[in-house]
């Protein structure tokens, strides 16, 4: 572990980003590793056909709406469990914001859309980019490696992922750095997941089964601890940030921030109001609930909307706020960095807020509990929380990032030890992480590192993050090399 007030020191040896870049890319990602191939569905989760939000309706005169039980016609859609907890909450304390409805929705202890299911992959519903190709998460393994020896190789140093899914990325990230060279006592692996469900799934697949143990939260503050199958780091399950010991860290956020909560506000004739979630007992509204908008302004009409904003639409997400500002004091304090994935906008985009089920968009309203629900992040709401304490970086589109890290280099190199099925898989799998049709360019990238950094940083930007490689040429050849395949 290295203090801050050391980093400028360590981090001014010399240098030569470009070189050592392009070294570390081709002679150590050379091994011919290339895993089972995801079967991958037409439908990204990414889609620009955004659920219809528009409200013609404002909240009942009364705060309780009707204790009338609404009636199962065949017009509405299926009762889920979580339908019932949801009528009751409202009958009782009046419609919900859209903020408190996704929490309710996604992470209910007992009907949670992430408590029980299994939403990755072809048989869930929806794909990341970790689970369609090996090569995306070798690629982050690469920043993460090259922008720890430019501050100067600390050791130990903590990897720490918020919300990792099945724990495909880190598997690969990990694969990578053991090939790196990377001791087991060079590194400790924290997990911030709330699921039980999938930390079994993420320790089925990172861990050493010999190895497992539970530990007493109460006295360690993690609730689950055990050792990775690569490179036998040792490896921690925290329910929040707040749990993970402060040193110098390098944090992984890939999908995270587009599940956290948010309050959508809308400008009206009478100032900022709120949008609500209300029970639907008519007869001819689709679902059992519906869409209001908050009679007087609420909280958080009146707390996150600034004296600037000219949008008459904004999704606000206080979560990702409260995330980014101790992220920020973190790396100012203890040293390391952030990289954040995930889809979104740069302070444009006014209605994101969708469902996916099956790899296919549903009412966020429908069967509450059975669909994913999430929301285009703002990064420049990102990057306002840490301006006080770090330098950031970007949004790049995902197929920047890849494309300057050399992700058609470990492309060309896989591709030459493949079978024909391989081949193929990898070409579709590299064409949908970084076609500007489908996953390329909705997709963003951005980084956030020390303050103390910044003059170094601007000699040296962060790998992924400038124009390092040709790249443009070198996908027309690989692609145009095997197009028959």
């Amino acid at each position: 572990m290295i203090i801050i007030s050391q980093m400028a020191t360590m981090i001014s040896r010399s240098f030569l980003f470009g070189r050592y870049e392009r070294k570390v890319v081709k002679n150590v990602l050379q091994f011919n590793y290339c895993r089972n191939s995801t079967k991958l569905p037409r439908f990204i989760r990414t889609s620009t056909s955004l659920s219809n939000t528009s409200i013609n309706n404002e909240t009942p005169e009364s705060d309780v709406v009707s204790d009338e039980i609404p009636k199962n016609t065949s017009k509405k859609s299926i009762e889920s469990p979580l339908l019932k907890q949801l009528q009751a909450i409202i009958r009782f304390n009046g419609p919900l914001t859209l903020h408190n409805y996704m929490k309710e929705v996604l992470i209910n202890p007992v009907s949670g859309y992430y408590m029980s299911n299994d939403m990755f992959g072809p048989e869930g519903d929806y794909i990341t980019s970790p689970e369609i190709s090996q090569m995306f998460g070798e690629m982050v393994a690469i920043w993460i490696y090259n922008e720890w020896y430019k501050m100067g190789s600390p050791k130990p140093f903590q990897l720490l992922e918020f919300g990792p899914g099945r724990g495909t990325l880190m598997k690969d990230i990990l694969r990578v750095l053991q090939k790196l060279g990377l001791k087991e006592s060079d590194m400790t692996v924290q997990m911030v997941e709330m699921s039980l469900h999938l930390i079994e799934i993420q320790e089925s697949n990172l861990c050493d089964p010999d190895a497992k143990y539970e530990c007493d939260e109460s006295v360690d503050g993690y609730y689950k601890h055990s050792s990775t199958k690569y490179g036998g780091h040792n490896i921690y399950w925290h329910r929040n940030i707040c749990t993970v010991p402060k040193e110098f860290t390098f944090y992984l956020a890939h999908e995270f921030f587009d599940a956290l909560p948010i309050h959508k506000l809308i400008h009206t004739e009478e100032g900022w109001k709120e949008l609500l979630v209300d029970l639907d007992d008519s007869d001819d509204g689709p679902h059992h609930l519906r869409y209001v908008i908050s009679r007087h302004g609420t909280p958080a009409a009146k707390v996150y909307i600034h004296s600037s904003e000219i949008r008459k639409e904004l999704e606000v997400c206080p979560e990702a706020g409260v995330v980014m500002n101790d992220l920020a004091r973190r790396i100012e304090e203890n040293g390391g960095a952030a990289l954040i994935m995930d889809y979104g906008h740069n302070g444009t985009e006014t209605d994101t807020f969708r469902g996916f089920r099956n790899h296919k968009q549903q009412n966020p309203l429908q069967e509450p509990g059975t669909a994913d629900l999430t929301a285009d992040v703002d990064f420049s709401y990102l990057r306002q929380q840490t301006e006080d304490h770090c330098v950031s970086f970007g949004p790049v589109s995902q197929a920047f990032f890849l494309k300057n890290i050399g992700i058609e280099l470990r492309l060309q190199n896989l591709l030459k030890t493949s079978s024909h099925e391989q081949q193929r898989n990898l070409l579709s799998g590299y064409k949908m992480i970084t076609s500007p049709e489908q996953m390329g360019e909705r997709f963003k990238f951005m980084a956030i590192f020390p303050a103390v950094m910044k003059e170094f940083l601007t000699k040296f930007p962060p790998a992924g993050f400038h124009r390092n490689i040709s790249t443009d040429e070198e996908d027309k050849v690989i692609m145009n090399r095997h197009k028959d395949n």
